[in-house]
């Protein structure tokens, strides 16, 4: 199956795969979202259709209602530098508002933006945090002090290896998923790390699974992305139980990656204070910015 061509939209469907990662892979920004991993697995919360315009992917979607009662508002996205302006103008027709643009449109574009009424803010609430990989690997500095402290207990009380995520650890990533979900109370991703686990190879996903002695507990998962300059962690789950596990896993997982990596991208809080203080405590180096469009 191809794409279909705008204004002809199709559901986000595994058959498009391969044409996906080759358009999305010519990005360079390292949006989170921006990886078929990404689309897929949340195709269903956000109703996800796309197209393509020339050189351009369009991708509509639904963004569902943050609070009861409130409405649902419809988006489109479009990765990658390539802008017609007579399409996006066509967009807005159907559209309340254009999301997670990013810096390589937002930026060189910003007088054409304008010029067409298109009125560009940030969206703080969705900036990808960036780290620097050889940072978050070896915890030197002051800055780090209490993440060296909260590690060093954790390897003291516990011994915890990890191991290259493969299929037959899928049974284990699940225990420690639904012990997540007990903790934590919440269904969040859940579905989505479900889906992540299980098609893990099937949509490029890589990662590592964490054993104390036996038991499985705690996974990570994600993908390069952005050239190989940025990993992108799309989920992270562990067992609370054991103190000092999330500070540990972070620690040993990015020393796991390749050298070449420079960043590690953690996705964004979404405007949750609590999340927000944990990523901010990690000291990020920069954001992957991301903007939203509406037409004044």
């Amino acid at each position: 199956m191809t794409i279909p061509n705008y204004p002809e939209f199709a559901s986000l469907t595994m058959d498009f795969k391969n044409e996906l990662t080759q358009i999305l892979s010519r990005t360079g920004d390292g949006v989170s979202e921006f990886s078929f991993a990404g689309l897929y697995l949340f195709r269903d919360r956000y109703r996800y259709r796309i197209c393509t315009a020339g050189d351009s992917l369009i991708i509509s979607g639904i963004q569902p209602p943050k609070n009861p009662g409130e409405p649902e508002r419809s988006f489109f996205m479009i990765p990658g530098p390539s802008v017609d302006y007579t399409i996006i103008d066509d967009l807005f027709r159907t559209h309340d508002f254009w999301k997670n643009i990013p810096d390589s449109i937002a930026v060189p574009c910003e007088t054409q933006l304008k010029e067409h009424h298109i009125t560009v803010a940030e969206d703080r609430d969705n900036f990808d945090y960036l780290y620097l990989r050889s940072e978050l690997s070896e915890l030197t500095g002051k800055k780090f002090h209490k993440k060296r402290n909260l590690v060093a207990q954790f390897t003291a009380a516990y011994t915890c290896t990890g191991k290259p995520f493969s299929p037959e650890f899928a049974a284990g990533a699940l225990e420690v998923l639904q012990g997540w979900e007990e903790e934590k109370e919440s269904r969040a991703d859940y579905d989505a790390a479900l889906e992540a686990i299980k098609l893990s190879g099937d949509i490029g996903l890589s990662g590592v699974i964490f054993f104390i002695e036996d038991k499985p507990v705690a996974f990570c998962l994600g993908e390069s992305m952005g050239g190989g300059k940025f990993y992108t962690i799309q989920f992270e789950k562990a067992l609370e139980e054991y103190k000092g596990i999330y500070q540990f896993i972070n620690q040993a997982f990015a020393a796991s990656l390749s050298p070449d990596i420079l960043y590690i991208n953690r996705e964004q809080d979404l405007g949750d204070e609590g999340l927000r203080q944990a990523k901010e405590s990690y000291r990020p180096a920069g954001f992957v910015r991301k903007y939203t469009g509406v037409m004044s």
